[in-house]
């Protein structure tokens, strides 16, 4: 979720769901470490909770980074082993780390050692290239559990680390619920959360009688209304019956905020776009949201012309 999760969508989300785990985008320790702090940590409380993603394959530096974040007040610190990027790999970290089971559980240990209060968790495919076995994941789970990691995020498909873009691999590797199943089922003292391919409610509540959680990464995002029911589907709140347009205006008091500090609509555009996904009116939303010359040193009128947008057939916009 490079580029996607960042504090202006994760924003957006706690708007639409109060209890769901949110997570940061990956970042790598170095970033951390030596980088621009307020950029890459920065996040309003309202987010929490929140896990921090690191990609990073040494553990003294993840342990400092570990640190950093549970004093900056992460609820969690969760190792990307699961990325399969060209980039990711040149850096010795992501998906490229479950050939060696032994540094990631070194890594882990550092940083539980590093922290006192916040858990440290693991995101991980089933396996890499070729090697699609079920032994192959359990393994790796098995060795990494014996350092202290209780939570294992598992992405249901194998990472192709050449030959396949990160898109390529999100959709292509076939899917394998049943290994993540089995997971659960030779190791119930640990938390297993399942990720990949999952696109409604109906379908995660399926997979909960297997498992202990469900991660969605691209539909909570490209259709961010189906959050609202997630409170009440999963955590048992009362249904909350709320308007596409109602849950927009929630967000005005933050977009105001960070548009008089200085940060373009812009920046916070690009993740509502998928508000409207499916409704009338969603190409009108969508369409004035992403015209750059509309956001040029646009602010909150502008989203309350695209709502008036919604519910209108579409035609030209002027622009100067």
């Amino acid at each position: 979720m490079l580029d996607w999760t960042d504090r202006y969508y994760r924003h957006f989300a706690r708007t639409l769901s109060q209890h769901a785990w949110l997570y940061t985008e990956m970042v790598n320790t170095g970033a951390i470490l030596h980088g621009d702090k307020m950029r890459h940590l920065r996040f309003h409380e309202i987010e929490n909770p929140l896990a921090l993603q690191l990609g990073g394959s040494d553990p003294s530096d993840l342990a400092r980074a570990a640190k950093i974040a549970e004093d900056w007040g992460y609820d969690e610190v969760n190792l990307n082993v699961g990325c399969p990027s060209e980039r990711v790999q040149s850096g010795s970290f992501g998906a490229c780390l479950m050939a060696e089971p032994q540094l990631v559980a070194d890594c882990v240990k550092a940083m539980r050692d590093a922290v006192s209060g916040i858990d440290i968790t693991v995101k991980h495919r089933i396996g890499i290239d070729q090697v699609e076995t079920y032994d192959y994941v359990r393994d790796f789970v098995g060795q990494v559990a014996q350092a202290g990691c209780q939570t294992f995020i598992v992405h249901a498909r194998n990472a192709i680390l050449k030959g396949l873009s990160p898109k390529e691999n999100r959709d292509i590797p076939p899917l394998k619920y049943d290994y993540v199943y089995q997971l659960k089922r030779d190791f119930p003292q640990l938390e297993i959360i399942i990720n990949g391919g999952i696109t409604d409610h109906a379908t995660a509540l399926q997979h909960l009688q297997h498992v202990d959680g469900v991660m969605v990464g691209r539909e909570a995002y490209h259709n961010p209304f189906t959050l609202t029911e997630v409170d009440h589907l999963f955590y048992g709140e009362p249904l909350t019956e709320i308007s596409r347009e109602e849950a927009i205006r929630a967000l005005r008091p933050f977009i105001e905020a960070e548009l008089k500090a200085g940060t373009p609509l812009r920046f916070i555009a690009r993740h509502i776009l998928g508000l409207f996904q499916g409704q009338h009116g969603a190409r009108n939303w969508r369409r004035m949201l992403s015209d750059s010359k509309l956001l040029k040193d646009a602010n909150w009128s502008l989203i309350e012309l695209a709502l008036e947008q919604t519910q209108s057939r579409p035609q030209q916009v002027e622009t100067q």
